[in-house]
């Protein structure tokens, strides 16, 4: 697992794997953008699940297939934790903060742990237009001082990743209706979301690799889209309408 190291050049690694998803057009390419990531920060697991406005389940992630089954098999989802946890919550949560408490609770998690998922978690709940709901999750093996030290460090980034994987994942809706004109562009979505999570704008600037001046451009522009009298205001349209997630 990679806490420190060069910051520059994750996000310079970072970056590439966020443009190659932004591009891809087919679903394998959320898989191989699962894969990167969780070879970029050196963790057991990435995985990301969605359920469209259809009521369709979808899922990508470096899960064994051993342990897929095995979930599906049981229908584990009436008992998972996560699961539940996430479905009740907007904000990122780490595993430890849910409620693990039942026995069906413990005994999920030590056959998870068996099969490899990792012993500590943190997973980013998404919900989209027309009822889609969503789950970014990164899993780990370690004790609770290394995780905390990860999550802290890259919780920022892991939101933003789970982001991306949403967006992208939104394009495949069978139902999905034509953007309108007010949509924001990819680099205006990125600029609100850093914002939104508390960024400042010269943090927001150094994370999209970017000039500040080139982020004031961005966010003029997409106030102007959103009818937002200020940068505030054009944060909180942007997550009235769905735009962005935080």
């Amino acid at each position: 697992m990679r806490v420190d190291g060069s910051k520059l050049a994750r996000q310079n690694e970072l970056n590439a794997i966020l443009e190659t998803l932004d591009a891809t057009s087919e679903l394998e390419g959320l898989q191989r953008a699962s894969e990167a990531v969780r070879d970029l920060y050196h963790v057991n697991h990435v995985v990301y699940h969605w359920v469209d406005s259809a009521g369709a389940q979808y899922g990508c992630g470096t899960y064994r297939n051993e342990w897929r089954d095995r979930y599906l098999e049981q229908n584990y989802i009436r008992v998972d934790p996560v699961i539940i946890g996430c479905y009740q919550r907007f904000h990122p949560v780490d595993w430890k903060r849910l409620d693990w408490t039942s026995k069906a609770a413990r005994a999920f998690r030590q056959e998870a742990i068996s099969y490899g998922v990792g012993n500590q978690g943190f997973s980013v709940p998404i919900r989209g237009p027309n009822g889609q709901f969503a789950l970014f999750t990164v899993s780990h093996d370690c004790d609770d001082e290394t995780w905390s030290e990860f999550t802290e460090a890259n919780s920022r980034d892991l939101i933003l990743i789970a982001h991306y994987f949403n967006r992208k994942a939104l394009e495949f809706e069978p139902t999905r209706q034509p953007e309108s004109a007010s949509t924001l562009s990819p680099r205006e979505v990125d600029a609100m979301t850093l914002l939104a999570m508390g960024y400042s704008r010269a943090q927001t600037a150094e994370a999209l690799s970017i000039s500040e001046h080139t982020l004031r451009v961005y966010i003029e522009s997409a106030r102007f889209k959103l009818g937002a009298l200020n940068t505030t205001h054009a944060v909180a349209r942007a997550l009235a309408r769905g735009l962005i997630v935080v």
